[in-house]
């Protein structure tokens, strides 16, 4: 399994692999296939505005999201983990310092389209 990059110093970033209980969030569950699961969540994600998918392996997905109004590019990665069928991601601004909980909010957002979907 591929394992994320650590988040940085600033406070742009969460991910599920950091021990930084301040960036820290759970991983998502999935109940279907690897691939089933991957192909659900390419779905999901493909109808939130202003998202690219940058790179696809099995078990891999990464994408830009970028923002409305100053065009801020953040990058999420998710990492499938057929053994414990649990995806673990990582949400990161690539400029700046703080992005106000944008990250954060993202991701919860995308918990609540995937809940029992996948």
């Amino acid at each position: 399994m591929k394992v994320l990059a650590p988040c940085p110093s600033s406070p742009n970033c969460v991910s599920t692999q950091t021990t930084d209980q301040s960036r820290q969030m759970a991983p998502y569950r999935y109940q279907r296939s690897l691939a089933g699961a991957q192909e659900a969540l390419k779905t999901l994600v493909s109808h939130l505005p202003r998202t690219t998918l940058v790179e696809e392996a099995e078990g891999y997905l990464h994408y830009e999201f970028t923002s409305l109004l100053l065009r801020f590019v953040d990058d999420v990665e998710f990492v499938f983990d057929e053994e414990t069928k649990l995806i673990q991601f990582r949400s990161a601004s690539r400029t700046g310092y703080s992005d106000l909980g944008v990250n954060r909010r993202r991701m919860e957002e995308i918990r609540t389209l995937v809940e029992g979907k996948l």
